[in-house]
């Protein structure tokens, strides 16, 4: 499979502004292995091998374990994830799958029982961001490197 076109290349300025994004994401308040994890599990939603390939790799590098990876797909049939994780796992879920769920009030409900409305911004931010670079990767048929 061949990539497509390189949005980078052809649009730039929109692709900077994605990076813009991405850059502020990273300052905000969420546990970094948090954000990797709502990567993931958007990218694995999608079907972007491209986003799983990188947030997989950074999310090893920031302790995150195999089996926790391995098993996000499967994240309600185990228990390695704790009550918050859970909480922005299905919340991911949700936003991701927006056409289908439009976001029930008890997954939105349990996520704002864990964070205050800063941190649930941030990670429905975060949400956002990863499903817009999923849209990006998966139409523009992104290799993983």
């Amino acid at each position: 499979m061949e990539e497509r076109i390189r949005m980078e290349d052809v649009e730039p300025g929109a692709y900077q502004a994605m990076f813009a994004l991405e850059k502020y994401m990273a300052r905000t308040s969420i546990d970094k292995s948090l954000k990797e994890l709502i990567k993931i599990r958007a990218s694995q939603i999608n079907g972007c091998a491209f986003c799983l390939n990188m947030h997989t790799k950074e999310a090893r590098e920031l302790g995150e374990t195999e089996q926790r990876i391995y098993a996000l797909n499967a994240w309600r049939e185990t228990p390695y994830f704790t009550p918050e994780e859970r909480a922005v796992l299905a919340l991911t879920e949700a936003v991701t799958l927006v056409a289908e769920s439009h976001v029930p009030d008890n997954v939105y409900d349990e996520a704002a029982q864990y964070f205050d409305k800063k941190q649930l911004s941030e990670i429905i931010m975060q949400i956002v961001v990863i499903n817009s670079w999923n849209r990006l990767a998966v139409t523009a048929r992104k290799m993983p490197e």
